[in-house]
């Protein structure tokens, strides 16, 4: 079981254990990053980790990975998406990313965190896109963020009832980006509603100073 194996490793190198094991996801650890976070959780809850520190070296990790692939991204371009291509099944993922990015544009990198192997090619895309780090940080760390707390504190309130860990992990996934997607939509219709109520708030500004400056005229 994924705790008692997390169990051995925090024994052996501490709160490093869940930042290293996050950390690998970006190279294909087969342990899914959720499974990872919530079993820190239930470390926690078991009394053989410190709340605070592992939940920082958990978040740490998950950001620290997925930046990876974006520096990888950025910084060599076409052939880092090639070395990913190369990858037995990871194709389709590309794919995925590639039509997650072309709808939704840097909202994918919020909905991506909940798409197990997706979150981890997304950020590869958009560094070879050239995406600013600035813009992808906002993008991705708050929603890191969000992502790690629930899942970690999850884990925290499932304490030893980890035998549903995977039925979980896949409710949560679903759920959430259901949710996710919903959100991103909803702010398009906001930002939309608002630059169509500003465009024509100034029209009939203009059109106001218009008429006064007719007025004075005649």
């Amino acid at each position: 079981m994924i705790v008692d194996m997390l169990t051995e490793s925090v024994g052996q190198f501490g709160y490093f254990a869940l930042f290293f094991m996050l950390w690998l996801g970006i190279v294909g650890m087969p342990i899914p990053d959720e499974v990872i976070v919530l079993s820190a959780g239930v470390l926690t809850s078991l009394g053989i980790l410190h709340v605070f520190p592992a939940f920082v070296a958990t978040y740490l990790g998950v950001v620290s990975g997925l930046s990876l692939g974006y520096v990888l991204g950025r910084w060599l371009g076409a052939p880092a998406l090639n070395w990913i291509g190369k990858k037995k099944g990871m194709n389709k993922y590309v794919d995925r990313a590639q039509a997650l990015l072309d709808r939704y544009g840097s909202y994918a990198l919020c909905i991506s965190y909940f798409l197990p192997v997706v979150r981890h090619v997304v950020p590869y895309l958009v560094g070879i896109g050239k995406m600013t780090f600035r813009r992808y940080a906002l993008f991705s760390y708050t929603t890191g963020l969000v992502w790690t707390l629930v899942l970690f504190f999850a884990g925290n309130l499932m304490g030893n009832n980890v035998e549903n860990l995977n039925a979980f992990v896949g409710m949560f996934n679903q759920t959430l980006v259901v949710t996710a997607v919903g959100l991103v939509i909803l702010a398009a219709i906001s930002y939309y509603g608002y630059t169509l109520w500003k465009r024509q708030k100034s029209e009939a500004s203009s059109a106001c100073s218009l008429t006064v400056e007719r007025e004075g005229n005649e």
